[in-house]
C-alpha cells in the first residue's frame, strides 16, 4: 500500500512530466473511483492544465487554476504515463489525455482508489483533507503535540500510529519501522507512553520517512510509482516482513502478530 514516502515519489515523478500540458480529454471507465458527477468532473478539467502537484498525507493534489484534483491511491493505485495511442489495459480506470499526445493513466487492480475535484477555496471542506493530522516530517510534529493526542488512549501504539488524524501519512510498513527505531513495543498503550518516548517516536518518524523519500519509498507486493520507478527503502527494513529472521541489533527472531487486524512485526527483546 502506498504510504507517505511512496506518494511523495509519485508526486515528484509526475511533476517532472505532466505540468503545464493542456488536458484535451478525460475518460472514465470505472465511475465509482470519481466522487464527482462525471460531466462536472470532465468540464472542469478539459482545456485546463496542471500547474503543480502537492501532497497532504497520502492524498495527491493536482492543481489547476481553479481546482484541486484530489487523488488517494489506497491499496493498489498507480499512475502511468503512456502514449495516447497505447492500448487501454483492463485496470486503467481513468485516463487524462494531453495535447502533446501523452496520457496519464490511473491503474488500480482493486478499484479502491478515489478522486475528488474540489474548488481551491473549498479544499478543507473535504473531510479527507480536513481531518489529516501533522505529517511526520513537519516541524509542527512535536513531542508535546503527540503526548496530548495519545495520553488518554487505551489503544496500542501500532493502532495509534495508523490513525491519520494524529500523524498523517504513516501506514503499516512505516509504523512498524518507527516503533522499532524508537524501541517501543507496538502493544504498549498510548496512555502509558511518556513524553520522552513521544520524543523518540517523533525523531524516528522524521528520520525514517526522510530516508524512505530519498530512496523512492518501499516496494512491498505490487507498489510501484509512476513510470515503473520502484523504491529502494525495502533494503533498509529492520522488522517489517522479516518474521523469523534475526533482529539486526540483538539477533533474536522477529515476531509477527496481529494488532487491530493488521500484521505487525517487532522484536520482543529490543521493544520490551
Amino acid at each position: 500500500m502506498p504510504e507517505i514516502a511512496e506518494v511523495e515519489t509519485v508526486r515528484n515523478t509526475l511533476k517532472e512530466r505532466i505540468l503545464h500540458k493542456k488536458i484535451v480529454d478525460v475518460k472514465i471507465f470505472y465511475a465509482p473511483i470519481v466522487l464527482n458527477d462525471e460531466k462536472e468532473f470532465k468540464e472542469n478539467l478539459i482545456q485546463k492544465e496542471f500547474i503543480d502537484i502537492k501532497r497532504i498525507g497520502k492524498w495527491l493534489l493536482f492543481e489547476t487554476d481553479t481546482h484541486y484534483l484530489l487523488s488517494h491511491l489506497r491499496m493498489e493505485g498507480k499512475y502511468f504515463l503512456k502514449e495516447k495511442e497505447d492500448p487501454i489495459l483492463k485496470h486503467e480506470h481513468v485516463l487524462f489525455l494531453f495535447e502533446d499526445g501523452m496520457s496519464m493513466r490511473y491503474h488500480d487492480t482493486r478499484k479502491f482508489g478515489r478522486m475528488k475535484l474540489v474548488l481551491k477555496e473549498k479544499l478543507y471542506d473535504f473531510e479527507g483533507i480536513r481531518k489529516q493530522g501533522i505529517e511526520p516530517i513537519s516541524e509542527e510534529l512535536t513531542k508535546e503535540y503527540l503526548f496530548e493526542k495519545i495520553k488518554k488512549k487505551n489503544l496500542p501504539m501500532k493502532t495509534i500510529l495508523l490513525d491519520q488524524t494524529i500523524i498523517s501519512g504513516l501506514g503499516n510498513i512505516y509504523a512498524d519501522e518507527v516503533l522499532f527505531d524508537a524501541k517501543i513495543s507496538p502493544l504498549k498503550k498510548g496512555k502509558d507512553i511518556t513524553l520522552n518516548e513521544c520524543e523518540r517516536i517523533k525523531n524516528s518518524a522524521r528520520k525514517i520517512i526522510l530516508e524512505a523519500i530519498s530512496l523512492g519509498g518501499t516496494t512491498i507486493r505490487s507498489y510501484t510509482s509512476s513510470l515503473g520507478v520502484t523504491g529502494r527503502f525495502q533494503q533498509n527494513l529492520q522488522v517489517h516482513k522479516r518474521e523469523g529472521e534475526p533482529c539486526k541489533i540483538c539477533h533474536k527472531p522477529i515476531q509477527k502478530i496481529k494488532i487491530g487486524g493488521r500484521s505487525t512485526y517487532y522484536c520482543e527483546q529490543c521493544q520490551k
